[in-house]
């Protein structure tokens, strides 16, 4: 089964996504929590504290249904968490390995999960913000599901085969970290909450600073947290260690919130840390530590079955190198399909480019034709009025000068003869005039006359009188 699902991994690289496939929608910044997929979060309140600005909240679809929530760092290409319900254990286990478009191109018109092989050239940037099968492929690591796939009925299942759902694990760590997860989920937590639509699971990994071929960080850490809150209200936390594949402790959420980001809180109200149910949670550490030291609840291992799984062990160790180059060789071969497709891509672009780009001159230069002839054809009645309206502007002109020009020679002798005429009347006139002037101006001097006689008169008056008195001697004072 594990060969199988190894060579059906690569092989499914190689086909299309059928009809129905899965679906993520990128949460919008100014959206509450993760929209459609808060359900998946006790009380609709996600985890609070990652706060991030590479932090991506993904509601995870299938068939225009939410299936569970993701929290994404495009910093180290990895889900931090992956929110979501017990359903009911699938029959199959199918892969179908999808990327979301909208981390790496925000602007892109693809609203949903696709193939990655689908949108090759098609979306900008793409693997920039978010691991891709080739970071995987001869890397010796496998691609883990936080949100196990086993765990989902069969609709579910197939939105849960998204790279942003998966963390860089060794084959051996991926297998007992689902197979522990199963059969915790499945003995432990199910048993003990009586409405299993409120048991909720949180599933995530702790990055660390080693990086698959440079970009996608392998897990420090995975780590469980799952939580009942009706009708009696309990929480659990576990984390496995990624350098031992058989360890599973068991701590209390607040001890797993502090070995997450500083601030973090997983649950709200009674999956906090107040309010629990210490019994249900003591029942359920017990069936967890039965789990851990290998005994089945119920049955007991025989002697068969550990000798089938050495042999299984065994045939998976002789057969490892035989898949890995098989996956090599089909590696290959996609890759050169994808070369081939590439190139005949190219030379399509180029060649349809090129013809765009002639029919494109061509009919600028038609359009500039049409439109210089027409700029012509229009301007010849403006040019043949603009003329004859000159020419009679010009006539015009001419008939201004002659006038003026006759008024000029004309206005001479007219101008002579009319002085000429009027000379007698203005000397006629002016006789009454001379002759006012000229009485005036001889009754002017004979009144001159007569004031300058009299005053000749009167001074030798005066004069004759000062001498009198000045040399005849005085009388009485009656003379």
């Amino acid at each position: 089964r594990e060969w199988t699902m190894k060579t059906s991994t690569v092989f499914l690289l190689c086909i299309s996504v059928f009809p129905g496939f899965s679906q993520g929608r990128v949460v919008r910044e100014d959206e509450t929590g993760f929209a459609e997929c808060n359900v998946f979060f006790p009380g609709q309140v996600p985890p609070e504290g990652f706060t991030e600005p590479f932090h991506v909240k993904i509601c995870q679809q299938y068939n225009k249904e939410p299936r569970f929530a993701t929290l994404y760092s495009t910093k180290d290409k990895i889900p931090l968490y992956s929110a979501f319900k017990f359903t009911r254990p699938a029959q199959s286990d199918k892969e179908n390995w999808l990327v979301e478009p909208q981390i790496d191109d925000p602007e892109n018109d693809l609203h949903e999960m696709v193939h990655e092989a689908d949108i090759a050239g098609t979306v900008a940037n793409l693997g920039a913000n978010q691991a891709l099968t080739s970071d995987y492929v001869g890397s010796g690591y496998e691609r883990g599901l936080l949100n196990p796939s086993l765990l989902n009925e069969e609709d579910f299942q197939m939105a849960t085969y998204t790279l942003t759902n998966a963390v860089p694990l060794s084959p051996a760590l991926s297998k007992s970290w689902h197979r522990d997860i199963g059969k915790v989920v499945e003995q432990a937590l199910i048993p003990h909450c009586s409405k299993k639509d409120h048991l909720y699971l949180l599933a995530g990994a702790i990055p660390s600073s080693v990086r698959v071929k440079g970009k996608v960080s392998v897990p420090e850490s995975l780590w469980l947290a799952a939580c009942c809150d009706a009708p009696e209200a309990w929480s659990l936390g576990l984390v496995k260690k990624i350098n031992d594949e058989n360890s599973l402790a068991d701590l209390t959420v607040g001890e797993l919130e502090n070995q997450l980001l500083g601030g973090v809180h997983l649950f709200k109200s009674s999956c906090g840390k107040a309010k629990q149910n210490q019994l249900k949670r003591e029942a359920i550490l017990q069936v967890v530590s039965q789990i851990h030291s290998g005994e089945q609840l119920g049955t007991s291992g025989n002697q068969e079955t550990k000798d089938s799984g050495w042999v299984r062990k065994v045939a998976g160790i002789i057969a490892t190198p035989f898949i890995k180059l098989l996956e090599l060789l089909i590696y290959i071969f996609v890759e050169l399909v994808k070369f081939v497709f590439y190139f005949l891509w190219l030379v399509v672009k180029r060649v349809c480019g090129t013809v765009l780009d002639g029919v494109y001159s061509l009919w600028n230069g038609i359009v500039s034709y049409l439109k210089a002839i027409s700029m012509v054809l229009i301007s010849i009645p403006y040019d043949v009025g603009r003329v004859i309206i000159n020419i009679f502007l010009g006539f015009l002109q001419i008939v201004q000068d002659m006038v003026s020009l006759t008024y000029r020679i004309l206005s001479i002798p007219v101008g002579f003869v009319l002085h000429l005429a009027a000379f007698p009347y203005h000397s006629i006139c002016a006789i009454p005039s001379v002759l006012k002037d000229m009485a005036t101006g001889i009754g002017g001097t004979f009144s001159l006359v007569i004031d300058a006689t009299a005053t000749v008169l009167h001074g030798f008056y005066y004069l004759a009188g000062h001498i009198v008195k000045r040399f005849v001697p005085k009388g009485s004072s009656d003379d």
